[in-house]
C-alpha cells in the first residue's frame, strides 16, 4: 500500500491546475492526431456517447439543457463500483452526500452549501431525493443501495419551478429501470472484504402485448467495520432486505399506466460513535479503532421504507401530453443512540420516528419546434411523528422524553416554458406559487429514572419543559428567468436567474423552559441564484466541456443549535439573516484514444455568513456571531480525477476504472470544532470483464484504498451531564469486492 499512499499524497490542491491543463490540453493532443489519420467510422466509434437527461420533466440531451446536471448511467455505476447513493458525491462537484451519524440508511445531502443538518422529523430537507417523479419527504432510508438502475440525476442549484418541494439546493433523481416487455433476467452476486455477500435481482417480461411485469430484489449483508467493546455486537454492519414491483399497461397506443412498489428492511445495528475524548465519569479512554465503541443500550435498530405509486401517460397529440402521478410513501425507525458511547446508562437516546405521505400531480407538457413547456399542480400532504428519551445521570437518573408530531399539508401551482426566438436564441420563463400548512404538537417532559419513549409513565413527570399546539402558514412565488445561445452545433451558453424556497416550521426540540419563545414558528428561507453556463463538445465529440459559474444571495438560513445548558440540551432553529454562496463547476471527458478516456470534476465553493443573530439560552442575550460561523458540509473544494481504458480479453472486453477523488477541509457543524476533518484524498480503482456472449460480466472494485480514515459526522457536548461527550462517526474503510454477474 505504500505506493497507494504515495500517489494519494501527490493529489492536493496545489495540483489542480496541473490536472486541468493535462486532461483538457495534453489527454486531447494524440487525440487530434488521432483523428488526421481515422476514417469518419473511426472517429464515431471513439467519439463521447450522448447522455439523456429529464432535467426538465422530459427526455434530453445533457447537452442541450441549460441546467448545471449530473448523469450516471447503469453501467458507469456499474463499472466505477458505485454500490449506494452517497457514492455520487465523487462524481459531481460542490455536492456532499453521506450517511448521517448513528445510522446506515439516514442521508445527510447538501449541494453548493445548501442540506439538512438535522434529520429528525419536522425539518425539511434543502436537497430534494425522488425516486423516478417521486418526492422523498423524510431523510430516513434515502441512502439508497443501487440496483435495477438505469441512471442517477445530480441537478444543482434551485430547481423550484418544476421540482419545487424542498430543492432549494437541488435535486437528486434515483431514475429505476423502465419496462419494455422483454423477456430479461439478471443475477449479480457479490463477495467482499469484512464479510460482504450481496445478492441483487431483477427481471421482466410481457404478460400479453399490451401488460409488462417487473421485479427487482437485493439482499445486502455485511459484517462490522469494528465491534462494540463491551458487549461484543458488530458495530457499522449492514443487513438490508430490499425489493421492487413495477406493472406497466399499455391501453392504447397513446394512454399508458404504470404502478410501482417498492420496500427495505434496515435491520443493520445501530451505529456506534468512536469517543474522541476520555469519560470523566467511567474514565473510558477512546477505543484504538476509530470503529469501536461502547454502549450501555441494545444495538437493535430497524428502518423499514416502502412506496407506492401510480403515473398515467396520455400522448393527446404529437405535442400534448398529460401526465398524472399518485403516490404514498411510508417510514418506521426505530433505533437507539448511545450519545456518549460508554458502558455507563447516561445520555442514551432510545428513539422512534414515523412517517406518512402521499402526493399528487398533474402535468400538462407542451413540446413543438418553437415552444417546450411544462406546467402542473402539485398537492402533498405528510405527517411525521417521533419520540425520543435522552437519559441522563449526573448525581441522579433522570429521562428528558421529547417527542411530538407536525402535519405538512401543501398545494402548488407551476409553469415553465422555453420559446425557440431562432436558430441560436431561446428564452425560459417560469414560476411557483407554493402555499404550506403546518400544525406541530411538541412535548418535552422530565422524568425519574430511566424511562423508554411510547412507555407509559410510572409516575407524573417532575418537570413539564414543553408542552404546545400551534399552526402556521407559509407561502412563496418562486420564478425562474434564463436565456440560451446555441453558437453552434456543439457550443451552448445559458444564463439563468431562479429564486429557491425552503418552507418554515416548528423546533421539534424546542425547550419553552429554557427560551420562552421557543413554541415560535421559524421562518422560510430563501435562495436567489444567478448562474452563467457553457455546454460544450469538441474535436467531433472527443472532448466534452461543462461548466457553470453561480452567485447565490442565501436569506433566512436555517440552522439547527444544540448547546448544553447544565444537564440540558437547549435547541434552536435560527434563520440567519444572511449568507453569499459563489462558486464554479466544471465537469470535462476526454478521448485520447478509441480505448482511453479521461475525466476531470471540479467544484469550488466560497460560502459565508453575512450575519447571524444567536440567542444564548444561558445568558439570554443575542449576538451577531457571524464571524465565527462557517457553511456546515460544504468544503471549499470538491475534485475527482479519473481514467477509462478498454482492452480486449479472452475474446471480450475488460475496462479498467480508477480515480482520485479529492475534499478539502470541511466542518461538521457550523461552530468549528475537533469533530472537523481535514482535506483528503480517496484513490479508488476497479476493473470489469465482459464475456463475448453479452451475457457473463466480472467485476473487481477496491475502494478508498489508501484506507483513509475521515470523520463525516458526531455529536458535539463537550460541556452536557458533567461529561466532555465528542464522538465521531467514519467513512468506510478500504473495501475490496468481487462481483459475478449474468444476464439474459
Amino acid at each position: 500500500m505504500a505506493h497507494n499512499n504515495k500517489t494519494t499524497r501527490l493529489f492536493q490542491p496545489n495540483m489542480l491546475a496541473l490536472a486541468v491543463s493535462s486532461v483538457l490540453f495534453g489527454a486531447v493532443l494524440p487525440a487530434t492526431a488521432q483523428q488526421q489519420t481515422n476514417d469518419a467510422a473511426k472517429k464515431e466509434e471513439a467519439a463521447l456517447e450522448v447522455i439523456q437527461v429529464t432535467a426538465r420533466r422530459t427526455a434530453e440531451n445533457l447537452q442541450s439543457v441549460p441546467v448545471a446536471v449530473t448523469s450516471i448511467g447503469a453501467e458507469d455505476l456499474k463499472q466505477r463500483g458505485i454500490e449506494n447513493i452517497t457514492t455520487v458525491q465523487q462524481y459531481s462537484p460542490n455536492t456532499t452526500m453521506q450517511v448521517s451519524r448513528g445510522t446506515n440508511s439516514t442521508l445527510t445531502a447538501y449541494i453548493r452549501g445548501i442540506g439538512q443538518q438535522d434529520p429528525l422529523w419536522g425539518f425539511e430537507p434543502g436537497v430534494g431525493i425522488y425516486i423516478d417523479d417521486v418526492y422523498m419527504a423524510r431523510p430516513q432510508g434515502a441512502a439508497l443501495d443501487i440496483y435495477d438502475v438505469e441512471r442517477i440525476e445530480v441537478l444543482r442549484g434551485p430547481q423550484g419551478t418544476l421540482y419545487g418541494r424542498n430543492t432549494i439546493g437541488g435535486a437528486v433523481k434515483y431514475v429505476t429501470k423502465a419496462l419494455s416487455g422483454d423477456n430479461e433476467f439478471a443475477v449479480r452476486g457479490t463477495v467482499g472484504n469484512y464479510g460482504q455477500k450481496d445478492v441483487k435481482l431483477s427481471g421482466q417480461t410481457a404478460l400479453t402485448d399490451k401488460l409488462f411485469i417487473g421485479a427487482a430484489g437485493a439482499v445486502l449483508t455485511r459484517d462490522g467495520f469494528g465491534s462494540y467493546l463491551n458487549t461484543g455486537d458488530e458495530n457499522y454492519n449492514k443487513d438490508i432486505t430490499t425489493g421492487r414491483l413495477s406493472l406497466q399497461y399499455q391501453a392504447a397506443d397513446n394512454l399508458r399506466f404504470s404502478f410501482a412498489a417498492d420496500e427495505t428492511q434496515d435491520d443493520s445495528n445501530s451505529k456506534g460513535g468512536h469517543r474522541l475524548t476520555p469519560s470523566l465519569l467511567t474514565k473510558e479512554t477512546p477505543p484504538d479503532n476509530v470503529y469501536d465503541s461502547n454502549t450501555s443500550m441494545p444495538v437493535d435498530n430497524s428502518v423499514e421504507t416502502s412506496g407506492q405509486s401510480l403515473t398515467m401517460a396520455w400522448d393527446v397529440n404529437n405535442d400534448w401530453t398529460i401526465k398524472a402521478v399518485s403516490a404514498r410513501r411510508e417510514g418506521v425507525t426505530d433505533t437507539n443512540i448511545d450519545f456518549d458511547s460508554t458502558r455507563l446508562p447516561s445520555l442514551d437516546v432510545p428513539a422512534f420516528y414515523e412517517d406518512e405521505q402521499t402526493s399528487h400531480e398533474l402535468q400538462f407538457l407542451y413540446n413543438s419546434n418553437k415552444l417546450k413547456f411544462a406546467s402542473g399542480l402539485y398537492k402533498f400532504n405528510g405527517e411525521a411523528c417521533g419520540a425520543f428519551g435522552t437519559v441522563i445521570v449526573a448525581g441522579a437518573g433522570v429521562t428528558v422524553e421529547n417527542g411530538g408530531c407536525v402535519d405538512t399539508d401543501s398545494m402548488a401551482a407551476y409553469a415553465q416554458g422555453t420559446y425557440q426566438y431562432d436558430d441560436q436564441w431561446s428564452f425560459t420563463l417560469g414560476g411557483r406559487y407554493t402555499e404550506d400548512d403546518k400544525d406541530a404538537q411538541v412535548y418535552r417532559y422530565m422524568y425519574l429514572g430511566y424511562k423508554l419513549p411510547r412507555v407509559p409513565a410510572a409516575n407524573p413527570p417532575l418537570q413539564v419543559q414543553t408542552n404546545f399546539e400551534k399552526s402556521a402558514s407559509f407561502n412563496h412565488f418562486s420564478p425562474r428567468v434564463g436565456f440560451e445561445y446555441q453558437a453552434n452545433d456543439d457550443l451552448m451558453v445559458y444564463g439563468s436567474y431562479t429564486d429557491g424556497f425552503k418552507s418554515g416550521g416548528f423546533d421539534m426540540r424546542a425547550v419553552k423552559s429554557l427560551n420562552p419563545s421557543a413554541d415560535e414558528p421559524y421562518q422560510p428561507e430563501t435562495v436567489d441564484t444567478f448562474e452563467l453556463g457553457i455546454k460544450s463538445e469538441w474535436l467531433e465529440r472527443r472532448l466534452r466541456l461543462n461548466a457553470a459559474v453561480f452567485a447565490a444571495a442565501y436569506d433566512d438560513m436555517q440552522v439547527t443549535v444544540q448547546r448544553a445548558v447544565g444537564n440540558n440540551v437547549a435547541s434552536q432553529v435560527l434563520n440567519a439573516a444572511s449568507a453569499d454562496i459563489n462558486g464554479i463547476e466544471l465537469e470535462a471527458t476526454a478521448v485520447a484514444t478509441d480505448a482511453l478516456q479521461f475525466n476531470l470534476i471540479v467544484g469550488y465553493t466560497d460560502a459565508k455568513f453575512n450575519e447571524v443573530i444567536f440567542y444564548d439560552a444561558a445568558s439570554k442575550t443575542s449576538t451577531d456571531v457571524s464571524n465565527l460561523w462557517s457553511f456546515a458540509n460544504t468544503p471549499e473544494l470538491t475534485a475527482t480525477l479519473g481514467t477509462k481504458y478498454t482492452v480486449a480479453m479472452m475474446g471480450g472486453e475488460l475496462v479498467f476504472n480508477a480515480n482520485l477523488a479529492q475534499r478539502s477541509e470541511t466542518q461538521i457543524f457550523e461552530l468549528p470544532s475537533v469533530l472537523d476533518s481535514g482535506g483528503y484524498t480517496l484513490l479508488n480503482a476497479g476493473a470489469t470483464w465482459y464475456a463475448p456472449d453479452g451475457h457473463w460480466d466480472v467485476s473487481l472494485q477496491g475502494r478508498n484504498l489508501g484506507n483513509k480514515q475521515v470523520r463525516i459526522a458526531g455529536y458535539n457536548f463537550p460541556l452536557l451531564a458533567g461529561e466532555q461527550t465528542i464522538t465521531a462517526y467514519y467513512n468506510d474503510p478500504r473495501t475490496v469486492s468481487l462481483t459475478v454477474g449474468y444476464r439474459f
